[in-house]
């Protein structure tokens, strides 16, 4: 793991604490990280952790899940098939902006004197906090403090409570709570293909505007997509000192100005109300019409009922998700227990926020919290965020899966463009069109119909929501097994063994490759799940076969064909060496010369040109060792040592998505040195900013990545036959625990693992049965408790 050097902010500044992540002392130079790290978000809605008043070095961003303009690629050599049509998320308009000037002289935190800061992440109450103690050049004293939202509960409704007292002094104070349009996006600088477009002309229109009272709504829209977005603000003011209001607008912006005559002591709290609301139909005095119902029902309610129920909220996120440890060896970073603690929270929060409301959409790469990666979806939302959702909160694991289905027609065409049979899902998306325009390592990498797939069966087998996939699974099963017969054939040269060529697995630096193992592997999971399920329904439900049948013309000889192309399917093998080649080629590469590789010249993609990594053995992103956990019942143990071995000095840590990998591998073979180094490296991917751009967003996938370390490495869960067991990977300190909750088919169950046992509680529910070791173990609500002594 080769960590990128950059400067970082002073650990003292930065307090230990299990619920929250605070800051204590104003760093400009490291606004964008904080931004970041402080953002709020519910799934649909999401905005940066910048002040309300803004500030120094300030990205600002607020972000809409799945609002998009799209916009021509443009190729310098163009060819049949490549995609056409990007998308980028927008930073769209700005309503969290309060302004401050007492004496008529403002608030702006790059100059302020600042006797107390400090703002807090409040992880237990989905909130961000801030408290300050202002002196202005006068010598009076302003004491402001700040709560911010974005509710769970309603999905298009954000708020702020703004509340300030003049400590020690008469003085006039005016509150300027404002509205803007567009906040342009910070220019790209380098050649960083991570990092979100920009676009040279104005992308949200004016459609229409108007306010009433303290109410300002304004409407925009793209041109291309012709989506439309309309924002609300609404505001309630409390205070016993004389005050009068004002407010002004115009299509792109809008203020209620409070004048104020403070008196000391006396409190003034402003409670402003955001909505946001889009649409692809309606017209504009419909949307806005829709943002006023918002802004009605948050005013009557109140902030105090809305903090209230995302507290609630986020009491039964914790009850169902909340993972414990103790004393977990952190080996060089010198971690506390309580930064642990902390990290591991701060990165489950981070998902339910990317996640809990996206609602016929998928989970961008960054959440909401940053524009990089345009804000599409990829594969990371099947492999590396559902598992977390399945086991704990499913409900929002079968949104995710609904949304790719409702893609699935699109897919179709992709795949038809392509000269293939069935579907293609897009390798990254936001509207379901495939938007890669690197297509090597891009749509090339045709592995993601299978990973949405494993997703699909590790959804059902961990819910027993049969009709799920009844209705949409099988129908997605059936095109991608398709898909997969069709691009593969029967070689001769391998002994009539059925191969795929011109894939790119996972790993990005090795492209378009002839039999990737990783794809071969998964390809050959798709298939057998597609004719498992396919004749389990022809089966038990006529009806609902016929519907299928209606649906995607199946012929029943099809299901034939998938199953011996999945027990002919050729997995590359050295036996002399027991290796699995990453692909038919990959062994003969010229392995990578890290010894002279400068620290400084990571990620190898910022710095060497693509052919002079895809000739050689080197690794961006974990392969061969993801396939040995994914499908990790279908190698020994003695092979995923072997290969683990050979592959994990090979990979560079230019991908987030490789720690967590490594970690759960080596915790299984034994490593829990390297599995505990992997570990916190995933862990503090974002606190610690491993990868160095966490300026430009959260890694959601290395922060599922994490619950996956630490669930399947240290406890050693799997569930490959949709029964769960448990051989837990002890951590090498003694006094290490670790307690984590499991949902599984309705049923809550508690497992802590210990030093020596393992103890297993049912929580809720009536009956749980899974397999400690190799023992089958039975809950009951009679009986619900068992203890195990962990296996070697």
């Amino acid at each position: 793991m080769r960590h990128h050097e950059r400067l970082k902010p002073p650990r003292h500044d930065y307090v230990a604490d299990e619920w929250n992540w605070i800051e204590r002392r104003f760093h400009p130079e490291f606004m964008a990280q904080t931004e970041t790290i402080l953002a709020l978000g519910n799934g649909y809605l999401g905005m940066r952790g910048s002040p309300e008043e803004g500030g120094p070095l300030v990205q600002y961003g607020t972000y809409i899940n799945g609002f998009h303009e799209s916009w021509p690629i443009v190729y310098g050599e163009d060819a049949y098939g490549f995609a056409r049509t990007g998308q980028t998320m927008l930073s769209i308009t700005d309503a969290k902006i309060i302004k401050l000037f007492v004496d008529d002289e403002p608030f702006w935190l790059g100059t302020a004197n600042m006797l107390r800061f400090e703002r807090r992440l409040n992880m237990r109450a989905g909130t961000l906090d801030r408290e300050i103690l202002w002196e202005t050049p006068a010598g009076k004293q302003v004491l402001i403090k700040s709560r911010r939202l974005i509710s769970f509960e309603h999905r298009h409704a954000a708020a702020i409570s703004y509340e300030l007292t003049v400590l020690n002094a008469r003085a006039p104070v005016v509150i300027a709570s404002e509205v803007l349009a567009e906040r342009r996006n910070v220019t790209r600088g380098n050649i960083d293909p991570r990092k979100g477009k920009i676009f040279s002309a104005r992308v949200l229109l004016p459609r229409i505007s108007h306010a009433s009272e303290q109410r300002i709504v304004l409407c925009h829209g793209t041109e291309r997509t012709q989506m439309l977005l309309a924002c609300g603000i609404d505001h309630h003011l409390e205070t016993e000192c004389r005050h009068s209001w004002k407010a002004t607008h115009n299509e792109d912006f809008g203020q209620v100005a409070y004048t104020i005559d403070a008196e000391p002591g006396r409190p003034i709290r402003l409670a402003k109300f955001m909505a946001h609301h889009t649409t692809l139909s309606a017209s504009p005095e419909q949307v806005c019409g829709r943002v006023d119902w918002t802004l009605n029902r948050l005013l009557t309610e109140g902030f105090d009922v809305l903090a209230a129920g995302q507290h609630k909220y986020m009491d039964d996120f914790w009850h169902r998700s909340d993972v414990q440890l103790q004393n977990i060896w952190t080996g060089n970073s010198q971690r506390t227990t309580i930064e642990v603690q902390q990290a591991i929270r701060f990165n489950l929060f981070h998902i339910i926020q990317a996640s809990a409301r996206a609602e016929n959409v998928g989970v961008p790469a960054k959440g909401l919290t940053g524009s990089a990666y345009e804000g599409q979806y990829f594969w990371d939302s099947e492999i590396y965020v559902l598992p977390f959702l399945c086991y704990t909160t499913p409900r929002i694991a079968r949104n995710l899966l609904l949304y790719r289905y409702r893609i699935l027609d699109t897919a179709r065409a992709r795949a038809k463009d392509l000269n293939h049979r069935g579907a293609l899902f897009p390798w990254r998306t936001i509207n379901g069109e495939d938007a890669s325009a690197n297509y090597a390592s891009g749509t090339a990498q045709y592995h993601i119909n299978a990973d949405i797939m494993y997703a699909l069966r590790k959804y059902v087998h961990a819910t027993g929501d049969d009709e799920f996939l009844k209705h949409y699974g099988v129908e997605m099963l059936v095109e991608t097994a398709r898909f997969w017969y069709d691009i593969g054939f029967f070689s001769e040269r391998k002994g009539g063994q059925f191969c795929i060529n011109g894939v790119t697995g996972p790993d990005e630096y090795t492209t378009v490759v002839n039999n990737n193992t990783y794809t071969n592997l998964m390809a050959r999971e798709n298939l057998r799940y597609a004719a498992q399920t396919v004749e389990a329904l022809d089966a038990s439900d006529a009806e609902a076969f016929a519907a299928l049948v209606q649906k995607t013309a199946l012929d029943l000889a099809e299901v034939q064909d998938w199953k011996q192309a999945a027990e002919r399917m050729y997995v590359p093998y050295e036996s002399e060496t027991g290796i699995y080649p990453q692909d038919d080629s990959f062994l003969s590469l010229e392995p990578w010369d890290f010894e002279n590789t400068p620290d400084d010249k990571y990620p190898l993609l910022l710095y060497y040109h693509p052919l002079d990594i895809y000739r050689r053995q080197v690794i961006k992103q974990a392969d061969v060792i993801l396939a040995m956990f994914l499908l990790g019942h279908e190698f020994t143990l003695e092979e995923k040592r072997r290969n683990f071995q050979f592959y994990d000095p090979l990979t560079t840590g230019d991908s987030s998505l490789s720690s967590c990998v490594q970690s759960i591998v080596a915790a299984e073979i034994g490593e829990f040195e390297k599995a505990s180094e992997y570990f916190i490296a995933a862990l503090l991917m974002d606190l610690a900013d491993v990868s160095g751009n966490v300026n430009d967003g959260c890694h959601i996938a290395s922060m599922g990545g994490t619950w996956m370390a630490t669930v399947y490495g240290f406890a050693g869960m799997r569930d490959y036959d949709g029964m769960l067991s448990f051989r837990p990977n002890h951590p090498p300190d003694p006094r290490s625990t670790i307690r984590f909750p499991i949902t599984y088919r309705g049923q809550l169950m508690e497992i802590e693992i210990g030093v020596t046992e393992t103890r297993y509680v049912l929580r809720e529910g009536e009956r749980i049965s899974f397999r400690h070791a190799d023992e089958v173990i039975e809950l009951t609500s009679d009986h619900p408790t068992a203890a195990r002594p962990n296996v070697k």
